[in-house]
């Protein structure tokens, strides 16, 4: 797990710390108000910044409108971190200054020294507003950083599934991978953000997913002990008997992480399953399921998170916890 969040932030800071925004945007989402990063914005030198960037970092709208930039420098100079004033107003979340720079024909996606397009730090940093004028005006939402991380990869580990949202609605790939094979999906999973695991599932991503290593998202949700992700991956028809390059199941990851209980509903769901494919084959007719098949069946169809949240095949958080 730290390799895969080093791996996220590399070069950036740590994923962003929500707090309040400085204002809310027209362009901003109405699901959520826009948040502040801290790790994620950029860590700014005024001495090392032309005054063009230093005014578009700042906000100050009435500087970067002064013609006399475009002869010198243009809308599009880069800094010695290959920086556009762009880049520096998405990250900071002036929506006004990027409204501007955008309408005046700058590029939109420039990349920094670690690949990150000003749409990336606009949604690392989760400030809806810019990312809204960006995809609006033709954004490249499918681009990816240095690590292979899409924007909606970092949507996905900020999380916001607003802005998520925002990138699905403007043909971002749901199950991109990253240079580790994860897909947004199983970033989600493997940072505990359950709402987000849930959104993504909804719209369609692969619940099967699988990274350099074969590894599920199930198998991720399984090695962590996380009960909660377990249920809703099974809701959504997360196959127990997969394995990976070394032949673990989710079970296995479990038992091998030391969470034995969770191990052992594990197993106890998959014996369920296989009765239960059992009962439906030797059946002549319409098959008659016994009660333990039936709970597999009617708590886990496919595609469709179970209506029982408190006990989904027989996980019950009362097991884990007692």
């Amino acid at each position: 797990m730290k390799r895969l969040l080093g791996l996220f932030g590399q070069g950036q800071g740590q994923p962003p710390s929500p707090s309040p925004s400085r204002s809310r945007s027209r362009w901003a989402c109405g699901g959520s108000a826009p948040l502040r990063c801290v790790g994620a914005a950029y860590e700014l030198r005024e001495k090392e910044l032309g005054k063009l960037h230093r005014a578009a970092a700042s906000g100050d709208l009435a500087r970067v409108r002064r013609r006399r930039w475009l002869p010198r420098v243009g809308l599009d100079g880069r800094d010695k971190a290959k920086r556009t004033p762009l880049h520096l107003a998405c990250a900071n979340g002036h929506a006004e200054v990027v409204l501007y720079l955008v309408e005046r024909k700058c590029k939109l996606n420039p990349r920094d020294n670690f690949k990150r397009s000003p749409l990336m730090k606009a949604v690392q940093c989760q400030h809806e507003g810019c990312v809204a004028i960006l995809l609006a005006h033709g954004a490249d939402a499918n681009l990816a950083d240095a690590n292979g991380n899409t924007a909606l990869h970092l949507a996905a580990l900020a999380p916001n599934t607003c802005l998520a949202g925002q990138l699905l609605a403007h043909n971002a790939h749901l199950d991109a991978q990253n240079k580790m094979g994860y897909t947004p999906l199983s970033l989600a999973v493997s940072a505990h953000h359950v709402e987000m695991v849930e959104f993504l599932l909804s719209k369609g991503a692969d619940v099967h997913a699988r990274d350099q290593s074969e590894r599920t998202p199930l198998m991720l949700a399984a090695s962590a002990g996380d009960v909660s992700m377990i249920e809703v991956l099974l809701g959504y028809g997360a196959d127990l008997c997969q394995k990976d390059v070394l032949g673990w199941t989710a079970e296995a990851y479990a038992r091998r992480s030391g969470h034995t209980g969770v191990s052992e509903q594990l197993a106890d769901r998959a014996a369920e399953k296989n009765v239960g494919e059992a009962c439906a084959g030797s059946a002549e007719s319409t098959p008659v399921l016994s009660t333990r098949c039936e709970a597999g069946a009617a708590a886990f169809a496919l595609g469709t998170p179970a209506a029982d949240r408190g006990v989904r095949g027989g996980f019950s958080h009362e097991y884990f916890t007692r």
